[in-house]
């Protein structure tokens, strides 16, 4: 189970922390440093609630208190409870290496707020650095950054079959990133240094789209006026990317079947037969196992595709994404277009909330390249979009005009509309992190709590 310590003579604040961490915490009291530091040999704590008092008591200086505290408890994280008229030297204390502070009287829900924003934290700095580890080239980073679960979990897949020679079948809607996803799986294998090769199996016609994969001899066909290397063996070496694999014909799937199988292929109009070593990364936008129902795919070939599948969720389903993505469009459309456009309206990001986005990550990189071209300030405005994406905004709050209503009730109405926007924005801006947020808004965070439960918002929705 894990332990939380508190260090305080104040039996009441001790009860206050034990009753905002029923579980899944074990709270130990004590009432002073040194008995804390007893503890501390028998149990490991991951935070320590220290009156400031007790840390000016026993040492002149609380940066050397603070610095003995944290040689005692290495994996613990400090929390100083300090009297309101006391901040400046709780802040202090800050400074010196605790994690937060709390204030006198203690509430339960401020207590918990301080606990998981600081583990929040944590676990974000620990996911940057394994997004830092070696393993992921410097340019990945922004795009293998994500808070959705889904997402995390198709990155981590990235990283266990990059490495290896695996074929990829790669599954989603359209524009949900999958080429992006085949460059990443490529960049971060054993054949970077060679060729990816590129192909939209969709994009091309049913008569050449043989010759374009396998090539073909002098004479093969009306028109073939010199021999043509095709793209698996551009790609010899390298990575090969058959993107809307389920629209080839049935004589193009069995010589796929062929090059996955024996690794060699021949020539359109040609006899001899040649070796290839590519590494084989498909995408459908089509579900390929319907397809092998209605006779329209090959059950063998299907097989051999989907040895590692990894299917990415939609913009819809990954909605606390969209600012971070958002954020990364506009820094690639100002570096090449020197627009100066720093900014974004909260109604613009309220609507993309909304929008159910049939067109997936890359309707959103069109939508902000537009706006882009059409903004004239330094933030993207709504009138640089689209009017049907405001078209389901709820605007401005309805003026309650019935004769019922008074005046002040209309100027609350008003006021909760406003404020709940705001909040939501930035909620939003901050990833739910409540610290950050009332620090933002210029509240402390007993008063950013009390307006969360009064509209009816939790910080997980903005994670």
């Amino acid at each position: 189970m894990r332990s939380i310590l508190a260090v305080t003579e104040d039996r009441t604040a001790a009860e206050i922390i034990r009753s905002a961490f029923r579980r899944p915490f074990q709270v130990d009291a004590v009432a002073t440093v040194r008995d804390g530091r007893h503890l501390s040999r028998k149990r490991r704590y991951e935070f320590l609630f220290v009156d400031l008092d007790l840390i000016d008591a026993r040492e002149r200086e609380s940066a050397e208190t603070l610095r003995s505290l944290r040689q005692a408890f290495p994996s613990a994280e400090i929390i100083v409870m300090t009297p309101s008229e006391r901040i400046h030297d709780a802040v202090e204390a800050v400074k010196e290496g605790a994690a937060n502070y709390v204030t006198y009287p203690l509430n339960a829900d401020e207590v918990r707020y301080v606990v998981e924003s600081i583990h929040e934290s944590i676990r974000a700095q620990s996911e940057l650095d394994y997004l830092r580890d070696r393993f992921w080239q410097s340019d990945s980073l922004e795009v293998v950054q994500t808070r959705n679960p889904a997402m995390r979990e198709v990155f981590e897949q990235v990283r266990l079959v990059a490495p290896t020679k695996s074929t990829v079948l790669l599954t989603g809607e359209t524009g949900t990133g999958k080429g992006i996803l085949a460059k990443l799986i490529h960049r971060h294998s054993n054949r970077r240094e060679v060729q990816f090769i590129g192909v939209h199996c969709g994009a091309i016609p049913d008569t050449l789209l043989e010759s374009e994969l396998f090539g073909h001899e002098k004479g093969a066909f009306t028109g073939a006026v010199r021999r043509k290397l095709g793209k698996f063996e551009l790609a010899s070496g390298g990575t090969i990317f058959l993107d809307e694999i389920g629209t080839i014909t049935p004589a193009a799937q069995i010589k796929l079947l062929q090059v996955i199988q024996e690794r060699t292929f021949q020539r359109v109009g040609g006899e001899a037969l040649i070796e290839t070593d590519v590494r084989i990364i498909a995408a459908s936008n089509r579900d390929l196992g319907e397809l092998v129902e209605k006779d329209l795919f090959r059950n063998d070939l299907y097989y051999r595709l989907n040895v590692f599948p990894i299917n990415l969720p939609p913009l819809r389903e990954r909605r606390e994404d969209i600012p971070q993505l958002t954020e990364l469009f506009l820094k690639q459309t100002n570096r090449f277009n020197h627009r100066g456009i720093h900014y974004i309206h909260p109604r613009v990001m309220e609507a993309f909330g909304r929008y159910p986005w049939p067109g997936n990550i890359r309707e959103l990189q069109n939508l902000v390249e537009r706006a882009c071209i059409l903004e004239t300030s330094s933030t993207l405005t709504p009138g640089s979009f689209p009017a049907e994406l405001f078209a389901d905004s709820a605007g401005a709050a309805p003026i309650p005009a019935e004769p019922g209503f008074t005046l002040a009730e209309v100027r609350r109405s008003a006021v909760e509309d406003a404020e709940k926007r705001y909040l939501r924005e930035v909620l939003a801006r901050n990833a739910g992190k409540i610290n950050r947020t009332a620090e933002t808004s210029g509240i402390t965070v007993r008063q950013l709590n009390k307006l969360m439960n009064r509209y009816g918002m939790r910080k997980e929705e903005f994670r």
